[in-house]
């Protein structure tokens, strides 16, 4: 991709379109027209964006947090490695090294697949240290007791380990599930149709810019406001199986 397309492919998000819904008021009527498009953004767009790319980031983290634990110094550097550059680098910039920066290679991706592939390698490698801090604070007594009965290191970590783990994870990774919600605005620069899009395009339409991008900030904190009181809900139902 030129220069000149990125500038263009990056200053549409701003350019009149006729994709708004029939969004013509102005002020708190167009408040209240408005608010179906900008949800139903978020239905079709935002949370299915998070919730695929959270399960994928989910998969990478635990694989990458097993060759942290590694003994083996290579795979172990390998994970390191990995998870050092994605939490040393801005998500913006890997968004854009994915869609403007692979097709000057040859490979060009789509905006959503672009996404999900950013998202995700960025969930993994957050959401990798969570798991990694997880296993290590199960007490070694319980390896132990798996190998006593004959378990091998991958049986145990997956009969014994993994589930007492997931019980310690379940606060951080659904915080990391609550940003990742907010981080998929980002997608809107490289021209995902989110909740965050479809207010950029009514307000480039009407030029409400102020009340449409409020109006996506109180959205997405309803959001998260339902995603916090489910995440206290499992946190409850999980501690009655912990021992105190």
């Amino acid at each position: 991709m030129t220069e000149w397309q990125f500038l263009s492919s990056a200053l549409s998000v701003a350019a009149p379109t006729a994709a708004t819904d029939g969004v013509t008021e102005t002020g708190w009527p167009l408040f209240f027209s408005s608010f179906w498009p900008l949800l139903s953004g978020a239905i079709t767009g935002t949370i299915p964006l998070a919730l695929i790319s959270f399960v994928i980031g989910l998969l990478i983290a635990l694989v990458v947090a097993i060759m942290r634990l590694s003994r083996n110094r290579f795979v172990s550097s390998i994970a390191r490695i990995y998870i050092s550059v994605i939490r040393g680098t801005p998500l913006l910039v890997q968004l854009f090294v994915i869609f403007y920066g692979l097709p000057s290679m040859g490979l060009t991706i789509d905006p959503w697949p672009s996404a999900i592939i950013a998202f995700s390698l960025n969930v993994g490698g957050y959401a990798a240290e969570v798991i990694r801090a997880a296993i290590l604070s199960v007490h070694q007594g319980q390896w132990e007791a798996a190998y006593t009965i004959g378990m091998s290191r991958a049986r145990a970590l997956r009969r014994v380990i993994l589930p007492q783990a997931a019980r310690v994870s379940v606060p951080p990774l659904s915080n990391t599930f609550i940003s990742l919600v907010k981080d998929t605005s980002l997608a809107s620069l490289i021209l995902v149709t989110e909740m965050f899009r479809q207010a950029q395009k009514i307000a480039s339409f009407t030029s409400e810019f102020m009340l449409l991008y409020l109006e996506a900030a109180l959205i997405y904190w309803l959001i998260c406001l339902v995603l916090s009181s489910g995440q206290s809900l499992l946190e409850k139902r999980l501690d009655r199986y912990v021992a105190h």
